[in-house]
């Protein structure tokens, strides 16, 4: 575990040969150590087999290889504040060491969760009487509100910390805007499945780990993987339990039965109000949008596997029938609505059916936004011109007085016209007469709606 105040302790480079550190720096041999004995309070595996270097992280090379972003800012010294922006498991923690140690910096965590600003006066105080840089690393930053992020800025700005914040959430809305302006932020992507098999070999082999005297299938390393869902650490619990789990029978290897005998189901990477929800249900409405049921049945299950409000679900494709079908097929609400309905009825999972109905239609029924723009446009003029005069020929006359005053006179009663159509009338404000909002596509049942509007407008003109 990293000792407070030096950067990484002396050890292993990250899965590589087993090196100490001497005093000098210079490396020093060792014999490869036996695979540690399980004991309370023996750090996790993913503590011990922490990276030692920027080289042997796994995966994030657009962050970290020779020239990239962060690569660079580890070459400034003392290191620029930053934000490390990522899901469960993907390096935040390593990363922020390897800063640390790399500029030579004393590295101090804190965590948002179990601290407050008393405390964080406190490390400001030791930093100010150490006498080389100190990067505070802030695990959860987006824990802390307004007023405890804006306890950062001024040890920030003056130099006396570098701050980084490790968030799983979007600091576009967790965090503060003067907090972010003094801070790069870092995203990092999940870890590909083929990142974390590879931390899982390396972890095997590590000195502190596993010091290769347990190996492990490949199909038993690829299912752990693919549980993990692009979380390191979780992948390297997996791995201790399915070794427990092989060591009990008596094995060397661990197979695939040690894994899937561990109970462990894959955890979809989702929430009910953040980013992995919005992401998602975005990719839902698009898939809709581009007439591919496949696809929008696929996110669409993903966002009810992850515990996500089928009636948000629901809402989102009421909202779709009218936005994004509309006229190529009035039908898309009725069934959006029937659905809604239903599943009010039934709920889960017998409600699946109606909504995977509704998915599939909406999905393949012809599409047209003319209804939206037209909407938004009529406001856009609303809103620009204001409270325009109603003609007095469209004025309702229900007294004698307003008769009198003229409302309604010279109003045409369209039924009475020849093909229900007053030939050349207006029913704009005289400032708007000839705006056009509503123009049909010609897709679907619009393309009739289109035909007669053309020939409406043409009488009308």
């Amino acid at each position: 575990m990293a000792r407070r105040g030096a950067g990484p302790p002396p050890g292993p480079d990250l899965f590589g040969a087993g090196v100490e550190r001497s005093p000098g720096g210079e490396p020093e041999a060792r014999e490869p150590a036996a695979p540690r004995p399980e004991r309370a309070g023996a750090p996790p595996l993913a503590a011990r087999v922490r990276p030692r270097d920027l080289a042997d992280v796994v995966g994030h090379v657009a962050l970290v290889g020779p020239g990239k972003p962060l690569a660079l800012a580890l070459a400034q010294r003392p290191p620029p504040s930053m934000i490390l922006w990522g899901p469960p498991g993907s390096g935040k923690t390593t990363l922020a060491e390897l800063v640390a140690h790399t500029s030579g910096a004393r590295f101090v965590p804190f965590s948002a969760v179990l601290g407050g600003v008393a405390d964080v006066r406190r490390i400001v105080d030791e930093a100010r009487r150490h006498a080389g840089p100190t990067v505070l690393f802030v695990d959860e930053i987006h824990r802390f509100n307004k007023a405890q992020q804006d306890a950062f800025l001024p040890h920030v700005e003056d130099g006396t910390i570098a701050l980084i914040g490790a968030t799983t959430e979007n600091p576009s809305f967790a965090l503060t805007g003067p907090l972010l302006s003094r801070c790069v932020v870092y995203r990092l992507e999940p870890l590909g499945a083929d990142d974390v098999v590879l931390i899982v070999r390396r972890a095997l082999a590590h000195p502190d780990g596993f010091a290769g005297a347990l190996g492990c299938e490949d199909e038993a390393a690829a299912l752990i993987a693919a549980t993990a869902e692009g979380d390191a650490r979780r992948a390297l619990g997996l791995l201790e339990r399915a070794a427990e789990h092989a060591r009990k029978r008596g094995r060397d290897t661990i197979v695939v039965d040690d894994v899937r005998e561990l109970g462990v189901r894959r955890t979809l990477a989702h929430d009910r109000a953040g980013d992995a929800h919005y992401d998602v249900a975005s990719a839902f409405i698009k898939s809709l949008r581009g007439s591919d049921p496949d696809a929008a049945l696929y996110w669409m299950m993903r966002m009810v596997e992850a515990g996500d409000d089928p009636l948000f679900v629901l809402r989102r494709m009421l909202i779709f029938a009218s936005e994004d079908v509309g006229n190529a097929d009035p039908r898309a609400l009725a069934v959006a609505v029937d659905a809604d309905r239903a599943f009010q009825r039934l709920g889960l999972p017998e409600g699946l059916y109606a909504m995977a109905q509704a998915c599939v239609y909406l999905a393949c029924a012809p599409k047209s936004n003319a209804t939206n723009l037209a909407w938004h446009r009529a406001q856009a003029a609303v809103r620009e011109r204001g409270s325009l005069p109603v003609p007095v020929k469209l004025r309702n006359a229900p007294t004698k007085l307003l008769r009198e005053l003229g409302h309604g006179a010279g109003y045409r009663y369209a039924h009475d016209e020849p093909g229900g159509v007053a030939a050349g009338e207006t029913y704009l404000p005289d400032e708007l007469v000839g705006a056009r909002y509503y123009e049909p596509t010609d897709r679907g049942l619009e393309k009739a709606l289109g035909e007669r509007l053309a020939l409406v407008r043409k009488r009308s003109e």
